[in-house]
């Protein structure tokens, strides 16, 4: 029977030991908490820091017997850690969240059903699976964006179409694995919400985040007042604790929204687990994701956070090592952390790739104006395109 409270001093276990599986043993080691990370690199963030690294993969029975035996609880830091290894994980431990939530945010088919469930929109979609469902893919839904139902992420595994043809082909060139076709719609704005929900089914949110992709990747995001709609912003918090209490979840979760040109709101997706557009959490709010997913896992008081100052947050990936040529050369840090209210993180990756995510830039302040000015002059530094 797990305890109503798992105290500091016990071990809290983290299945992935990315930078996401970092920041959460870095938030439990502060609260007194040990930390196991399952993860089979031997250089996983994550595992460079925690008190043990089981270097095994995530279906590994021994590996996930000594996880077990170690761990008083045990999360997830990414959301394609094996639903079959959370299932055995759960016979004899604490898991949160729970295997069925996570198997759902691993299939876009099974999530938007649940969101639907929920009385929350989607963007109009199909999914195609075979011949025949390609073939009777309503002309309606064209343009749209074809996606995996699985494994697709910050941008993977997908692929913009315009005609029948265009879809035709790119289903078959995705190997014709099951697919949704989702219409393109016209966009405002995206957004993030991200709420922490306790065994209790307590639940509590941070305030919506506006995002800046590009190609596919979170690149900024930007959190103060007035920055969103009020409506958006209302209906968005509302949609996303009722997903959540659909899923009886327990932990963090983040649901991404489009906002579109009419003002209407469109569910994205989830994610079963802190998020990279929450980051500025850690400089900006008196509790962090990261402290939330440890206190929700531990069953500890979910209190209300509380965000102080006005912030923006950079993503820097690895393409930022590489604005001199192909020797990778630091970047400027120095220089960018000279200016007022900046917050460098780096995930302590051995080694810089295009494309990595290999920390973030948090920028807070005293006022809007003086933080969005700060996070310019930064991205300038940097070399990175002004928002």
């Amino acid at each position: 029977m797990t305890p109503a409270v798992i105290q500091p001093g016990a071990t809290l276990g983290v299945m992935g030991g990315g930078q996401l599986g970092r920041m959460f043993v870095h938030a439990a080691q502060q609260m007194g908490y040990f930390t196991a990370v399952l993860d089979p690199d031997p250089d996983s963030p994550a595992g460079r820091v925690s008190h043990h690294h089981i270097a095994t993969g995530y279906e590994d029975a021994a590996g996930l017997a000594r996880l077990a035996a170690v761990s008083a609880a045990i999360t997830t830091e990414f959301e394609n850690v094996p639903a079959t290894a959370l299932h055995s994980l759960a016979a004899t431990r604490l898991v949160a969240p729970g295997a069925d939530a996570v198997a759902i945010a691993q299939d876009r088919a099974l999530e938007k059903a649940h969101f639907t469930r929920c009385g929350v929109a989607c963007a109009p979609y199909a999914v195609i699976a075979s011949e025949a469902e390609l073939a009777a893919v309503s002309a309606e839904l064209l343009p749209g964006i074809l996606k995996t139902t699985r494994l697709g992420y910050d941008g993977k595994g997908q692929v913009r179409v315009q005609t029948r043809d265009e879809l035709a082909a790119a289903w078959r060139g995705l190997k014709g694995v099951a697919c949704v076709l989702e219409k393109m719609l016209p966009l405002a704005a995206e957004i993030s919400v991200i709420v922490a929900r306790g065994r209790d089914g307590a639940c509590v949110h941070f305030a919506p985040q506006r995002n800046v992709h590009r190609d596919g990747i979170l690149a900024v995001t930007e959190v103060y007042e007035e920055n969103l709609p009020s409506a958006p912003v209302n209906a968005s918090i509302l949609a996303t604790k009722s997903i959540a209490n659909g899923l009886n979840y327990v932990g963090v979760l983040c649901v991404e929204y489009f906002v579109l040109q009419d003002g209407r709101l469109v569910v994205n997706e989830m994610a079963p687990r802190p998020h990279n557009s929450g980051h500025y959490t850690m400089d900006a709010c008196d509790v962090s994701q990261f402290d939330l997913q440890v206190r929700a896992l531990a069953g500890l008081p979910l209190t209300p956070p509380r965000q102080h100052s006005p912030a923006i947050m950079l993503n820097l990936l690895g393409d930022l090592w590489f604005t001199g040529g192909d020797a990778p050369m630091t970047p400027p840090w120095p220089a960018v952390l000279a200016l007022p209210g900046t917050h460098l993180h780096l995930y302590g990756k051995v080694e810089a790739r295009r494309g990595r995510k290999m920390g973030h830039l948090n920028i807070t302040g005293a006022s809007v104006a003086a933080v969005c000015d700060t996070a310019q002059r930064a991205a300038a530094l940097l070399g990175l395109p002004p928002f």
